[in-house]
């Protein structure tokens, strides 16, 4: 099922990658820097959201704002602490409405993240309509995503209607990263003739299998990038019925990453699974970063 993802991915980065008709061989394609160097911006965005509603009201959050200086925000909400601070706008450069959204302490994270009560619920019909009763996500992601998609989607489509434009970015490092994964499904289903690229940083799992491949299917522009020993994209555990989605990047160290075929490569050694079998062999601090050079979380936003 994987093979369409690949090809997306190698499509888009320009990788030269050939094989013949049946299935792609089950191994990692490697990214070059300049490759890597291509999802910057994205990661502005993402380390953005942490700056707080004041300086993305004004787009003056110092390094991430000055990387993308041309970025309109039209709409900013949330307090950091209920809600995740989040916002949408309008982007020249990709001719594209971009939403992003915070993510929080990882150490907290991961105390949710292990909880064995960590269950499966329903999505929202009202907000995802005609998905089937066996997609399942973790009910805390659920509630945080629909705490804030009536707003969001408004402030989309009034940008579709006057920018004239249907692609649609989606961000998010940590639990911003479920958040804006949970999005891509949203606008997908809300919003079917939007172009839609998700890209998220070191993003737990948030469903289970039929989720997955849902989203696989809805929105197959979808990478999520984690950085080496980074524990948080482990959680929660597969053994409670959560899969990743495809697909992955996994940095290795600056200025080398590779792409993992499938949805959760628990095969290739340098995918995250192998990388870091359990959390005692991960390393929390490489959840911030850096990507490639950029560092994600509200100590980093100046």
């Amino acid at each position: 099922m994987y093979v369409p993802f690949v090809f997306q991915l190698v499509s888009t980065l320009g990788i030269s990658y050939t094989t013949s008709w049946g299935p792609v061989p089950h191994s990692v394609i490697p990214l070059s820097a300049a490759q890597l160097a291509s999802f910057a911006p994205y990661t502005q965005f993402a380390r953005a959201t942490y700056c707080g509603s004041e300086a993305l009201k004004n787009w003056s959050c110092g390094e991430a704002c000055d990387a993308v200086p041309d970025f309109e925000p039209t709409l900013v909400g949330g307090d950091g602490d209920d809600v995740q601070y989040f916002f949408v706008g309008y982007w020249p450069f990709e001719d594209a409405i971009v939403v992003g959204h915070e993510g929080t302490d990882p150490t907290q994270l991961q105390a949710v993240l292990t909880d064995v009560d960590a269950l499966h619920d329903n999505l929202d019909p009202d907000l995802f309509p005609g998905v089937p009763s066996n997609v399942h996500v973790h009910g805390g992601f659920r509630d945080a995503q629909a705490s804030t998609a009536i707003e969001i989607l408004a402030a989309v489509q009034s940008l579709i209607k006057s920018k004239g434009t249907s692609n649609l970015v989606v961000v998010g490092h940590s639990l911003g990263g479920a958040l804006a994964e949970l999005d891509g499904l949203f606008f997908a289903l809300n919003i079917p003739s939007a172009s839609i690229k998700v890209i998220t940083y070191g993003t737990p799992r948030v469903g289970n299998l039929a989720f997955a491949e849902l989203i696989d299917s809805k929105v197959p522009n979808f990478k999520r990038i984690n950085n080496e020993r980074d524990l948080i994209p482990i959680l929660p555990g597969r053994h409670l019925g959560y899969v990743h989605l495809a697909t992955e990047i996994h940095i290795l160290e600056p200025g080398s990453a590779v792409v993992c075929p499938g949805n959760d490569d628990a095969i290739d050694p340098e995918c995250q699974i192998k990388t870091v079998p359990n959390i005692f062999e991960g390393d929390i601090l490489d959840h911030l970063g850096p990507y490639e050079g950029i560092y994600l979380g509200t100590i980093f936003c100046h």
